[in-house]
This record gives structure tokens, sequence and C-alpha cells, in this order.
């Protein structure tokens, strides 16, 4: 088998499930029971809470833990829009985030909430010029993910950051569920008040995921409840999961010191293999994140490779996994000015640390295989 789906969901880590049976099995008892049993859990929780923030390289803040990423981009979201509406209504983010963050942002709209969706260039790319033209008076929270997950556009933090540091009163959130273990992202440097990141994206556990929030930053709960997670969100924890996950972000780091090198290697020779094939259009930045790239094939439907790839035991995927069902054109690609036969064509491949040279030379020589095969029986 051949896997080049990763920004849809990885394979585990060796050691992860074991991980997560082993705290279930011994750390059981409610975190908040106030028996022995309980303490022990209490403890390995706030002792995760302590370890992810070692890992995210932050010195203060607090970890809420989630189910993953969509979980933690609406609380972000919605916490922020909810909890401080009564100095201002005006949201900022971009047109081509991922579902999760633009669907939530849509729902604000109809409890009157007024969104600026701001363009990006032909590469998946904003303007912070943008972002500043965009914020009004009444400007509360600007969103903006770091690597896009369908062409892995790496967007300019830094530098919005920059921007915001002008407007202390404004929330910066940033989606970093395809960026968490692929790019250096220094939240303290960046100025980010909200992250959000997923386990199952660093090869964890699905259902399992983590928001990172500033410590001055205040959130309407969208669980009430028992008051878990400071207040934030109701529910007792998956203490399991939370485990695993915690395990998964340290080895996802390691993974990254070791080889990211080797990685980009690899995206770059696929990158120039696939501008190499006639018929094909690579959509994806040049330089872009390590691990994503996406192409179309003008006349071809994705679903149709997708599947004749599949049976030679190779997976890819198009778009969003969270919209692939869909048999809309792309809205990221639309957004970047593509043309319909491209956005309406468009198949992504998604690396990982685990991902070979052979394994991309074998998929390459089955894409062609099955783009003439695909070729021959229209003309059939």
């Amino acid at each position: 088998m051949i896997y080049l789906d990763n920004s849809a969901t990885t394979r585990p880590f060796p050691g992860i499930l074991d991980t997560f049976r082993q705290t279930a099995d011994r750390y059981f008892a409610n975190p908040s029971s106030i028996h022995p049993l309980g303490g022990e859990a209490e403890r390995l929780l706030g002792a995760s809470r302590e370890r992810v923030l070692t890992a995210l390289g932050v010195r203060e803040g607090s970890i809420i833990f989630t189910s993953g990423g969509t979980e933690s981009n609406n609380l972000a979201i919605k916490g922020a829009a909810f909890m401080h509406q009564s100095r201002g209504n005006h949201l900022i983010t971009t047109k081509i985030e991922h579902p999760s963050v633009i669907e939530a942002f849509e729902s604000l709209e109809s409890f009157g909430f007024d969104v600026t969706y701001v363009d990006v260039d032909a590469r998946g790319h904003v303007n912070p010029e943008a972002i500043r033209e965009a914020i009004r008076e009444d400007t509360i929270l600007v969103s903006v993910m770091s690597v896009n997950n369908e062409i892995g556009s790496i967007q300019p933090l830094k530098e919005i950051g920059d921007v915001l540091r002008f407007y202390p009163k404004i929330y910066f959130h940033v989606d970093h569920v395809q960026g968490q273990g692929k790019i250096d992202l220094s939240l303290e440097k960046t100025g980010v008040d909200l992250c959000s990141i997923s386990g199952h994206k660093i090869h964890g556990l699905k259902g399992t995921g983590m928001l990172y929030k500033k410590k001055h930053v205040r959130l309407f709960p969208l669980n009430h409840g028992g008051g878990q997670e400071q207040g934030n969100r109701a529910g007792t924890e998956n203490l399991p999961g939370i485990v695993s996950f915690t395990k998964a972000l340290r080895m996802i780091e390691e993974e990254k010191m070791e080889k990211k090198t080797e990685l980009r290697g690899l995206r770059d020779y696929l990158y120039e293999s696939l501008e190499g094939i006639d018929g094909i259009i690579v959509n994806s930045p040049i330089h872009a994140a390590p691990h994503i790239i996406n192409f179309s094939m003008p006349g071809y439907k994705p679903e149709v490779v997708i599947h004749a790839l599949a049976k030679r035991d190779i997976y890819i995927s198009t778009k969003s996994a969270c919209a692939s069902k869909e048999p809309d054109k792309s809205a990221v690609l639309e957004a970047c000015g593509a043309k319909d036969e491209v956005s309406t064509s468009a198949l992504r491949v998604s690396l990982s640390y685990q991902s070979t040279k052979e394994e991309l030379d074998i998929f390459l020589s089955s894409l062609i295989e099955v783009k003439n095969s695909l070729v021959q029986t229209s003309e059939v």
C-alpha cells in the first residue's frame, strides 16, 4: 500500500495505541473525582498540559483539550465572537480557510456578525496589508490558517501578527492543523492568541486535539456543564486520548527536526516530476509546506483518477477530506483565480515523514498509466 493522503489523516505512530490502552487501564478514574484515583488522573492531566506548552515553546497560556481541529476552530471563533460582541461584531478571515473555519464564520453571520473574507493571490497567499485595510473600530477577531490544507500555501503569519500588534484588543487565531510538525511557528513571536491543533493529523488518534489560549484571552464556552478545561469546555476529559495526543505532539516534533530536509526534498522531486507530465497543471506554490502538492488534470474527473489509483493500492485525494465527496469545484482554487477546468479537476498528494522516493516513483508511473488508460477508454 502507498498512502499519500496524510493531510486527510495519518497512521498513528508506533506506541500511540499502546499509550492509549495503558492510560485507559491504569488512569480510568474521573480527573474531577476527589478520591486518590481521581487525584492521580488529575495530576496526569496537568502534566500533559505542561508538556504540550513545552512542546509548543510557550511560557504562559493554557491548553484546552478538545476532540480535534474542528472543535478547536469553532471554540476559538465562536467563543471569541460571543464573548466580545458587546465591543464589536466585525470578524476577519480569508477565502481559503478550512470548512470548519469558513462555516463557523458563516454561522456567526446569521447571528448578526459582519465578516470580511479577505482575498488571496494566485498562489493562495494573503497580503498582510489586506488584513490591515480590513480592520475596523469594531473588529474583534482575525483568523488565518498557517498552511492551506488543499494547496499547501504558507501564510505570512509573522507579518500579520506585526500588523495586529497595533490592535491589542483584536484576537489573532491560527488554524495550525496542517502546519503542526511540518513548519516552524513561534506562537509568542508571531503574537498568536489562539491556536488550533488536531491529533490525527500528527500521527495521533482521531477525536483528540487542543486549542492554545493566551492567558488574557476570554472565550464563551460552547459546552456548559461541569466546568472542565478551566471552564472553557465542559465534559469529562478524554485522558487516554489526551496522553496519546501529547505523545504524538512530541514525536512529530522529533520527526520534523530529523527529517524535514528529506521531506522537502521528496516534495521538490514530486513537484518537478508532475510539472514534466504533459496535461498536468501543478497548483501548489513551489515554496510551500513540505508535504502537500495539489495538481489538476483538466478533462479528467478526480474521483475516477482516485478510484483507478486505489485499484493499484495507491491512495490520494481531492480537495479537503471534509468536502471531498462534494462534486463542486475547489473553493480554494477558485479563490486563487483558477479556471473552472482546473478547479474542478484538482487532486492532492500529501506526504508524511515515512514517505519514500520509491513510493513516489511508483505513484508517478501509475498516474501516467491511469492517465493514458482513461484517454484510451474515452477514445473508444
